[in-house]
């Protein structure tokens, strides 16, 4: 989502990933790891909230932009008198440095957001119990991953997810794309016009691409690179940077350069296509597969309106509402019931993949990228966020 990273604070949020323990291990994307027991690592013990008490009258959200609107949120307030007051993030480090305030009770995280709360004893675990919405009719992609699930404890309730397509103005562009090759290879047909997301979790998307084309370096999960993939990385990284017309971070410049045609082919989000209102753009997800983003209801351990901050949770997650944030979002629910509510709900999570397993399967979700490596290794010592952060530095450099 709207994540252009501040470097200043990733570096220093990234200190408290260097973490005792080790991993389980799954290759599918996604990054499943035994689930749902999600990682099994050393993280602060927060305790869990055990029951529901009266609403404090208030809750303090720290969002994505269209997360948290009066469409659904006055309702709420009317339901439960707890007034919703919405603080909006730009970026995934702004709502990690927020969170460390302790002002404010919820966050929308992202997966390269929650392991850094998680491991900075800045959420506390979910007691799902207490939030029956959190049911059968969330997808069960969505439930027990790596980047919200660890020791077998949940600290996040799903929102939406979505993938980072390959798009292309068909106009210059007119032969669909099937792989990421026209993006990162030197000889590129559309070198000059290409565009790349601007942030240290895009090394990912380079690991995604290695793992098809340079099978021996071993890369089975992207988010999880000895020193040498790391390096691997870097390099087709920095090849690609020869070639790329612009990085972006900001979603409406990103639209803008590509109604304008200053660029042609690059990553973006099945919403911008859609935000642009142009036909000649279209979206793929190529064979080698996609990094893509998913985004979960945190609470803070410090939370001065836990009660509310629940009562949110829930509400957020039954079909309607669920439903109504991925709409103005643009992404698929976390709450499959949402598609069969109406036609037009069911075009939105056809459009949006939202049940479509197969296609999720082709996915990696974002996850931040820990010592321990992920992918079940205990041989090596994976690179950490803070690593990542300092390789971008020398790729855009």
């Amino acid at each position: 989502m709207m994540k252009k990273r501040m470097l200043l604070p990733a570096v220093a949020a990234a200190a408290a990933l260097v973490l005792a323990g080790c991993a389980g291990g799954d290759d599918a994307p996604g990054g499943d790891v035994d689930a749902p027991g999600g990682l099994q690592i050393d993280v602060p013990d927060v305790p869990m909230l055990e029951s529901l008490g009266e609403g404090e009258g208030q809750v303090n959200i720290v969002a994505w932009s269209g997360f948290v609107e009066p469409a659904w949120s006055d309702k709420f307030t009317e339901e439960t008198g707890c007034v919703v007051n919405r603080r909006v993030a730009g970026t995934s480090d702004e709502m990690v440095t927020l969170m460390r305030t302790g002002d404010y009770d919820l966050v929308s995280a992202s997966g390269d957001a929650s392991l850094r709360l998680i491991a900075g004893g800045d959420v506390a675990p979910i007691n799902t119990e207490l939030i029956p919405n959190f049911g059968d009719d969330i997808v069960e992609g969505m439930k027990g991953q790596i980047y919200d699930t660890i020791n077998g404890k949940s600290y996040g309730i799903p929102i939406g997810r979505g993938a980072n397509i390959l798009q292309y103005n068909t106009e210059v562009v007119t032969e669909t794309p099937t792989s990421w090759d026209v993006v990162w290879e030197a000889d590129s047909p559309y070198a000059g016009k290409i565009t790349a997301y601007d942030a240290p979790i895009y090394i990912a998307d380079a690991a995604v691409y290695l793992m098809a084309h340079q099978p021996e370096l071993g890369i089975t999960n992207p988010y999880a690179l000895d020193e040498t993939q790391l390096a691997a990385a870097v390099d087709l990284l920095k090849q690609q940077n020869a070639i790329v017309s612009e990085y972006w971070g900001d979603p409406a410049a990103q639209i803008t350069s590509f109604v304008g045609g200053t660029t042609v082919v690059g990553t973006s989000w099945e919403v911008l296509r859609k935000l642009s209102g142009e036909d000649k753009l279209k979206g793929v997800l190529p064979e080698e597969g996609s990094t893509g983003w998913s985004d979960a209801w945190m609470i803070s351990s410090q939370s001065q309106n836990p009660n509310c901050a629940y009562l949110w949770m829930d509400y957020t997650s039954s079909p309607e509402v669920n439903g109504a944030i991925a709409m103005n979002f643009g992404m698929a629910p976390a709450n499959a019931a949402f598609c069969e509510l109406s036609d037009e709900a069911a075009a939105h999570c056809e459009e949006f993949n939202a049940t479509d397993e197969e296609y999720f399967k082709n996915v990696w979700f974002w996850t931040t990228p820990i010592e321990q490596c992920v992918d079940g290794r205990k041989d090596v010592t994976c690179t950490n966020f803070q690593q990542w952060t300092q390789a971008w530095l020398t790729v855009k450099g």
